[in-house]
């Protein structure tokens, strides 16, 4: 059987940066307008004040840099700390489909295939747009890509899921060729008043190409999905809102994280399970050229190597950080990663890695064609 094998990835992300100083300038000056607005409940002790945010804050924290948003200037707007969007309709394509259907027509041109060589399209994501028709539906529509098409969500894991599931559906014989899309619209779900996590997140999205083929590209030698449950990560807004008895405020809904206890839980974890893929395969660590990380945070990402290679000291193009430029882009850092730094020569081996709310760890071994 022909190996089953990546051979092209497209990226979409919005064209303008924003800096680290630029979202600290917005959130102290909101902070500064609350503290104003709320000075006798603060005096009476009534709520608390709130604190400034600062860029050496940020980058010790996160290793983030600067990060692409859909709406910079409303997101950056101390009195509205929010994106704009639309409720959308059937009138229009949904932005989901508009971002994903940008980066796949970049990974099919890169693969060298057209739509009628698809046989499938699956769309991994931790922020769905909608519940119902899928968006993976919507876009095969739009290509013009015959076969089937559906949306799963697994968090920060829903990329290498998806890849998993892509190649299971083309070892059953289902299909020989699948588009998988990873569209990341995080920013409407973040809550940029709240410090711990303003500066977090990135918009962007991921397309990738899976064949069975021997031709060039990178066979995927193995696959380990790994799930643990836990509370730690976590957004609760859902249809469900509408009706529930207790309610929730807007901010309570969106994305939450206990950080300290996320680095303390999933760095041990992401580095077991790698471990443990690596030995069933007969890998050693050092045969590894690259590791293609989830983008959550610069400290995770060089604790997790360590842990995997048994020392403090690599370097660092090992494991790359485009995350330093976007930002965390949920799912899609993985394979953001993985697509701006692919520069392996024939027979040289990566580990893609994605990891986040479940907890869920995602993880394929491959090799260079």
């Amino acid at each position: 059987m022909n190996d089953i094998s990546i051979i092209g990835t497209g990226l979409w992300y919005p064209d303008e940066l924003t800096t680290n100083k630029e979202v600290v300038d917005s959130y102290n000056t909101y902070v500064d307008n609350f503290n104003k607005e709320n000075a006798s409940l603060i005096e009476s002790e009534s709520i608390k004040a709130k604190a400034h945010s600062s860029e050496e804050f940020i980058l010790k924290a996160s290793g983030i840099k600067t990060r692409r948003l859909i709406d910079k200037k409303n997101s950056l707007d101390p009195t509205m700390m929010r994106p704009i969007t639309k409720n959308e309709d059937a009138s229009e394509l949904s932005l989901l489909a508009r971002v994903g259907i940008e980066a796949a027509k970049k990974a099919m041109a890169k693969a060298n295939i057209t739509a009628d060589q698809i046989d499938g399209v699956i769309l991994g994501t931790s922020h769905s747009g909608r519940n119902y028709p899928a968006v993976a539906i919507e876009i095969q529509e739009e290509l013009g890509i015959d076969g089937y098409a559906y949306d799963m969500l697994v968090g920060c894991s829903s990329t290498t899921f998806a890849l998993s599931n892509a190649f299971t559906d083309i070892v059953s014989g289902m299909a020989k060729t699948i588009l998988v899309i990873n569209p990341e619209i995080t920013t409407p779900g973040l809550n940029f008043s709240n410090r711990d996590v303003h500066f977090i997140f990135g918009d962007g999205c991921v397309a990738t190409i899976l064949q069975q083929t021997n031709e060039s590209g990178f066979k995927i030698i193995d696959r380990k999905l790994v799930t643990k449950f836990s509370n730690n990560i976590r957004s609760d807004l859902s249809y469900l809102n509408r009706t529930a008895s207790n309610q929730k405020t807007p901010e309570e809904l969106l994305f939450y994280q206990n950080g300290r206890s996320v680095f303390k839980e999933v760095c041990p974890l992401v580095a077991k399970t790698i471990l443990e893929q690596l030995n069933k395969n007969n890998i050693k660590p050092d045969e590894i050229s690259k590791f293609w990380l989830h983008q959550a945070n610069g400290k995770m990402i060089r604790l997790i190597v360590s842990k995997v290679l048994g020392t403090d000291s690599f370097d660092e193009e090992l494991a790359p950080l485009p995350m330093k430029d976007f930002g965390n882009l949920a799912s899609a850092g993985s394979m953001f990663a993985f697509d701006l730094y692919n520069d392996l020569s024939k027979g040289e081996k990566g580990v893609i890695c994605s990891f986040g709310a479940g907890y869920s760890i995602g993880s394929l071994i491959v090799e260079k064609n």
